[in-house]
This record gives C-alpha cells, sequence and structure tokens, in this order.
C-alpha cells in the first residue's frame, strides 16, 4: 500500500496521474510534488531478450490491447499498490496521439481494470499550469520527436504546431554510430580493440547512460566552429579543443575508451538547419509565424521547455541563444514583431513537468469529476470523447437531445430579452 491513503473533498481518494511516455512513465497520485515511480515503457516476457515497448502505434488493436494491460497491470500492483477500483485517473498525453492508441488504453483501463473515471489532459497544458500562466509556447521536446504547441489563455492553437522527428531516440542512433566507428575497448586480453568486435552492438540503455554521463551542448560560438568542422569538406575550418577523453566501464572488467570530440559533437544534430533550414530552434519561430499577431509578444515571453532531452546540460541556453541569433534573420524579422523572448523555469525537472501540472489538475476533485469520463458514460457510448472534435459532445454535456436541450442550445434559440 501506499504510505498514505490520501483523501480529497468527500472523502473520495486522490486521483492516480499517468504520464505515459515513449521512453519512460511516470505514475503517481495526485497533490504531490513528484511522481512516485519513473519506469521504462516497456514489458519484459519470460523467453524473450528483446523488451517489448508499451506505446507502438504500427501494431493490430489486440497486440496493444495486451500489451497496455500488462504494463498497466505493472503499475497498479507492482508499484502504486492501489485497488484501480477505487480511484480516478488522469492520463497526460500528446496531442499528436493517434485515436486508436488513446481508445484502447482507454479500454485497458474500464474494461479490464474498471477504474471510476478517466481524464485525459494535453501534456502541454499541464505544463503551463505548475506556473500559474495561461499563456505559454510549450516546447517537448522528448524521446522521438520535438514538438511545439502555443497555449493561449488555457486554449491550444492546434494549427500553429510544429514538430520534427529529433530527440533522445536521434540522439541514441548518432552517438552509437559514433562510438562503432571512433572508440576503442580495453579487456584482460589486449588493449584498444575494436568496438563491435568486442561487444557486437550496444544496448540503447548504456547508449542512454553514456549521453546523461558524459555529453552536453556546447554554446552557440563553439557550436557553430563545430558545424562548420564537420561539414566542410575541404578541411580548412578549424575545430575548438575538444573536452577530456572519458573511460566509461562495461560489465566491470572492460573499459570504454570515450572520445571528447564525441561528447560536445553529438548533440549538434538537434541544432544543425537541414535543407528547409529546419531545427528544433526554429520550430519556436516557424509556430510564432502561424500564430495571430495579437498573440506572439504574450507567447515569446513565455517560453516553456519540457522533456527528458531537455535536461542535457547547456540545453536551454544554447536553445535561447539560437532563437535569438534566428529571429535576425530578415525569414523572421520581417514577419515577427517581437524580438523578446524568455524561458520559465518550472518547479520540477523538466522530464516531470507535464506530471506535476496534472497531478496539481487532479487533485482538484470538482473539476476533476466535471472533466472526466465516467465508466457508467463510457459502457452507455462505447467510445471515449475526443477533446479536439466538435462532432463529440464533452463528457459533462451528455444529454437526450429530444427532452432537456443543453444550457447552450436555450440559450441560442430563447426569445426572451
Amino acid at each position: 500500500m501506499p504510505l498514505f491513503e490520501g483523501l480529497g473533498s468527500g472523502g473520495e481518494k486522490t486521483a492516480v496521474v499517468i504520464d505515459l511516455g515513449a521512453a519512460y512513465t511516470k505514475c503517481g497520485f495526485a497533490g504531490e510534488t513528484g511522481p512516485r515511480f519513473i519506469i521504462p515503457s516497456e514489458i519484459r516476457r519470460a523467453g524473450q531478450k528483446q523488451a517489448i515497448k508499451v506505446v507502438q502505434y504500427n501494431i493490430n488493436t489486440d497486440e496493444l490491447y495486451v500489451n497496455l494491460k500488462e504494463f498497466i497491470h505493472t503499475l497498479y500492483f507492482r508499484h502504486l499498490l492501489v485497488n484501480p477500483r477505487d480511484r480516478r485517473v488522469v492520463i497526460i498525453e500528446s496531442v499528436l496521439c493517434p485515436s486508436n492508441f488513446r481508445e484502447t488504453l482507454t479500454r485497458v483501463f474500464f474494461n479490464q481494470f474498471e477504474v471510476p473515471s478517466v481524464l485525459f489532459a494535453p501534456s502541454h497544458l499541464m505544463a503551463i499550469m505548475t506556473l500559474g500562466l495561461s499563456s505559454a509556447l510549450v516546447m517537448d521536446c522528448g524521446y522521438t520527436e520535438t514538438l511545439v504547441l502555443p497555449v493561449y489563455e488555457c486554449t491550444l492553437i492546434l494549427p500553429a504546431w510544429e514538430a520534427m522527428p529529433l530527440g533522445g531516440q536521434a540522439i541514441h542512433k548518432e552517438l552509437d554510430s559514433l562510438l562503432v566507428d571512433q572508440c576503442t575497448v580495453d579487456t584482460d586480453s589486449g588493449a584498444g580493440q575494436g568496438l563491435p568486435a568486442v561487444l557486437g552492438a550496444i544496448q540503447e540503455d548504456i547508449v542512454e547512460d553514456i549521453k546523461v554521463r558524459t555529453c552536453f551542448v556546447s554554446d552557440l560560438q563553439r557550436g557553430f566552429k563545430i558545424q562548420d568542422a564537420k561539414f566542410n569538406l575541404e578541411g580548412t575550418a578549424d575545430r575548438p579543443a575538444p573536452p577530456p577523453d572519458v573511460d566509461y566501464p562495461l560489465d566491470g572488467e572492460k573499459i570504454l575508451h570515450i572520445k571528447g570530440a564525441i561528447r560536445d559533437s553529438v548533440m549538434e544534430m538537434l541544432f544543425e538547419q537541414d535543407n528547409e533550414e529546419k531545427s528544433i530552434a526554429s520550430l519556436i519561430l516557424d509556430t510564432l509565424v502561424k500564430c495571430p499577431i495579437d498573440t506572439r509578444k504574450v507567447l515569446s515571453e513565455n517560453l516553456v521547455v519540457i522533456g527528458g532531452t531537455a535536461m542535457l546540460p547547456g540545453f536551454q541556453h544554447r536553445l535561447l541563444a539560437e532563437i535569438r541569433h534566428l529571429v535576425e534573420k530578415p525569414k523572421y524579422s520581417d514577419l515577427l514583431a517581437t524580438k523578446s523572448f524568455r524561458l520559465h523555469a518550472p518547479p520540477a525537472k523538466p522530464n516531470c513537468t507535464a506530471w506535476l501540472g496534472g497531478a496539481i489538475f487532479g487533485s482538484l476533485q470538482d473539476i476533476l469529476g466535471s472533466r472526466s469520463v465516467s465508466r457508467d458514460h463510457y459502457s452507455q457510448t462505447g467510445r471515449i470523447p475526443d477533446w479536439c472534435c466538435l462532432s463529440t459532445p464533452p463528457p459533462e454535456s451528455v444529454y437526450d437531445a429530444r427532452k432537456t436541450p443543453p444550457p447552450l442550445m436555450k440559450r441560442a434559440f430563447s426569445t426572451e430579452k
């Protein structure tokens, strides 16, 4: 059982808050300052060496249902240790989450675990709740992609979103390639051996640990010099002096020699512009251009960066410097009415900011009850209302149109002056 059985208003137990990410899942209880557990979003079955990723969109619904059922069972009965029938659920989701996935996840919660209600909360909106803001430009730099979405007066400006497939997964692939090509391993049998001959393929969790412990993001000027040396085919550009090499122990018996040039160059892929002059920094400016002109100043002065990739040393400083550099270019200076950019510092680590917002929202029992989808409503309709679909009414406006029109219809058709 948890350390305490928290009670909300009216004796209702606190809700469970789950942030189901592509790489890691944060789970805990509403009203707390941080998640109880952060675990990989994967399941391991007996007889299989490779872990199965839970967040998969390219598999059939039946297989996805089985994977999610097993993973949610692990959350409740191995980590949270609570009865799922006693507590509401707040699920932090991305606005780009496919409907098939969220509907399958809903079936798992209602049909398998019989939770009282489910609330899907957009991660970008939950992130600004931790700061008490109503308007902000939120960048979520996660595992599979970087997504920028503006929130104005607590309303998501969906036509202005921008995204790129750059995140932790892309960094891991680049780092793994550099380690295999440039690094050597010392073993008991000899020194300076090639990495593929000793280990073969490197597990992704080891690559991630190397990234977290040894790599960092350079400042703007140093980053430009690294990029010039990388793309200058003539070899005339001088690369800045690399940081010291690092020895990384493997299995307690092998020592991996990581070159200093890898430690500061692998992160440059996030800020290198492609053929369309796109980078994660340009996503913010492209989003601002799409927003209404009277909202741009407020959004540019309220930047919020979340996601695990944003925790890299020097990331936010470099991002702000890149934005201020790019905004001087004619492409943006002629369109944007502002050049003032400010980053907020949420009261949580970037990877837990959205979860903390969900925990704050989930602690508001009255609002949670009116915004959630109950099990009874789901059993009647067989579907989860989509907040971004106008053809689906919100949970609180479920009514019989032939008998009781909703308040908005009453006002619209009223003849009273």
